[in-house]
């Protein structure tokens, strides 16, 4: 039965569609049958208690040339019948969490949305590896710049990085006695921002893996994200090279430490973070990867994801 598949995502017109994950889900949509729409930039609301998206049929193709095609927007209301594909990227900021609120509503209604709205608020990114602490490295999340000093001087060397963050930014490196780490903490802690100090993994050498959950089921291929020169960050955005793998033990364990809450919540597709033997995100809101990993090892990973969103639907 084809269903309408709802996308709320940052400006189609804008995106990269070699390395864009949302691209891909768009591309097996449509390929199954599934009528496309886009919603326009902060075109949900809420009108008399019911969920609203202003949005206009689309159709996309895998041309860089020209890659979609927009109808006239008009106002969709949400409901049974309806896949709500939530691919807004970070910063988790106010207007993404009224927007998961509206979803919420949408979901009431009978609408499907990939991710769950609830544990889109639910789950930062950095603290929801936490809830694993068996997967992760020594950690400490404090407002107290001495007391994430102390943890600097306990292991030596560590990161240290901003709850909201993405892409690898405002993330900084910093050893024991580092003359600058004072100034690195007055940046990250300002005026009481709660930050998140890791102890540094030299593992990141090999690279920043990239694991993905498809409906609790972990990929058998992973992206490593590797540093290039003197850079310590393996993130595709600060330049890292990715470079697919396959999984391995040690990360299908993590993957299976993870993947059963994920389930639970209806997150249905999960990106996990694994530096060397060790967990450190937990990505929920717009997690990437998929093109770059279908186009190595020949994978439809949005097909796995619709197998699983088209038996989510059929099993009410």
């Amino acid at each position: 039965m084809p269903l309408d598949v709802i996308v709320v995502m940052d400006p189609i017109g804008s995106i990269k569609i070699a390395k864009d994950t949302t691209f891909a889900m768009l591309l097996e949509a449509q390929r199954r049958g599934h009528r496309l729409h886009y919603v326009l930039p902060g075109g949900l609301s809420l009108r008399d208690g019911k969920a609203i998206a202003q949005a206009a049929p689309l159709t996309v193709k895998d041309d860089k040339a020209g890659w979609f095609t927009l109808g006239e927007a008009a106002d969709l209301p949400f409901g049974p019948g309806q896949v709500v594909l939530m691919r807004k990227d970070p910063p988790f900021d106010d207007q993404f969490l009224y927007d998961t609120h509206i979803l919420s509503v949408a979901q009431t209604a009978g609408a499907l949305v990939v991710n769950d709205p609830q544990g889109l608020r639910d789950y930062n990114e950095k603290l929801a590896a936490l809830l694993f602490p068996q997967c992760c490295p020594p950690t400490l999340v404090s407002r107290d710049p001495a007391a994430l000093k102390a943890f600097v001087a306990e292991h030596g060397e560590a990161v240290l990085k901003p709850l909201d963050g993405m892409g690898g930014r405002s993330i900084f490196r910093a050893r024991a006695g580092d003359s600058n780490l004072n100034v690195i903490l007055e940046t990250l802690v300002g005026d009481g921002n709660l930050t998140l100090a890791q102890r540094f993994i030299p593992g990141i050498t090999d690279g920043d893996k990239r694991v993905l959950l498809v409906d609790g089921v972990p990929v058998d291929y992973v992206l490593a994200r590797i540093p290039q020169g003197d850079e310590f960050r393996g993130n595709l955005a600060a330049g890292g090279r990715g470079e697919g793998r396959p999984i391995s033990a040690r990360d299908r364990w993590i993957a299976e430490q993870v993947a059963p809450e994920m389930k639970r919540r209806g997150m249905l597709f999960v990106g996990l973070d694994v530096i060397g033997d060790y967990l450190t995100e937990v990505n929920v809101t717009s997690p990437t990867c998929v093109r770059e990993l279908d186009a190595q090892f020949g994978l439809n990973i949005a097909g796995m994801l619709f197998d699983a969103i088209e038996s989510r639907i059929a099993n009410g």
